[in-house]
């Protein structure tokens, strides 16, 4: 009955958004101009040359698309929330009902990620796949692996999100780190330059932290970069990660309820 009721939570946050059509309008419209941005940037780049590294123009392009908006989802509606409930004190009215708050801000967040994907992200892909082209998976097999590291990168940048604004509860507002994470993703997980262009030490670091799963090593997997032997090892090392990351996501959202009860008496 429970997970039932974590499914309509998902389902109420999808719709809630078709009330909005003006904001998905915006959304999408920033989003392809970001994206046409981006592009316009790789183009000048590789003026004169075929490729750069191994990698080709074509292949940076399809890495842009799927790197930004198919799997970078927009997490400041999530810190918003939670910095919201905290700060006026409707975290309360969470605890009184029998459900787990962190697993309601993943339903409640799958549906706003489902219709931000199939309302904004897929059309800016068609007008991008329409302008420039894009590639397809590798082959059948990375395009299977894509689809697991998919659901992986969402999971880490969730785990990774909920955990920035549970600190709420210690700070009274997540507001204050958005821009501290945010930085920190945009470098280090590959979202704005993939791993593959980062000077070897950085490279060999950035590449075995948690923010890599979230856009490098998924579109790495799309576009065939990595052999078979590496998708497979390098998939199990971010299961380890995200298995660690949801422990502390135990641990800190017990912590937090504690100290709850404690202010509250």
């Amino acid at each position: 009955m429970r997970a039932l009721a974590y499914t309509a939570f998902a389902a109420n946050a999808f719709q809630a958004r078709l009330a909005y059509r003006n904001q998905v309008w915006a959304g999408a419209f920033g989003d392809l101009v970001f994206m046409f941005a981006r592009i316009a940037i790789w183009i000048s780049v590789y003026t004169g040359a075929s490729s750069h590294g191994g990698v080709t123009l074509p292949e940076m392009i399809t890495y842009a698309l799927l790197a930004g908006p198919v799997l970078y989802w927009d997490y400041s509606r999530l810190l918003n929330d939670v910095d919201t409930v905290v700060r006026t004190g409707d975290i309360a009215v969470y605890l009184l009902k029998p459900l787990h708050f962190p697993v309601y801000l993943l339903a409640n967040h799958f549906g706003n990620f489902a219709f931000e994907f199939l309302a904004m992200t897929v059309p800016v892909a068609l007008v991008v796949g329409l302008t420039f082209g894009l590639l397809p998976p590798a082959d059948l097999f990375y395009a299977l692996a894509f689809v697991a590291y998919w659901g992986l990168s969402f999971m880490m940048l969730f785990v990774l999100a909920t955990l920035l604004g549970l600190a709420a509860f210690w700070l009274m507002t997540a507001q204050s780190l958005d821009w501290f994470f945010n930085s920190i993703m945009t470098l280090l997980s590959g979202g704005l330059l993939p791993l593959w262009f980062f000077p070897d030490w950085l490279a060999a670091i950035a590449g075995h932290l948690p923010f890599a799963w979230v856009s490098y090593y998924p579109a790495a997997v799309y576009l065939g970069k990595l052999d078979v032997i590496q998708t497979l090892i390098y998939f199990g090392i971010g299961l380890a990660w995200l298995s660690v990351l949801l422990g502390a996501l135990v641990w800190l959202w017990s912590a937090a309820r504690h100290r709850l009860v404690v202010q509250g008496g």
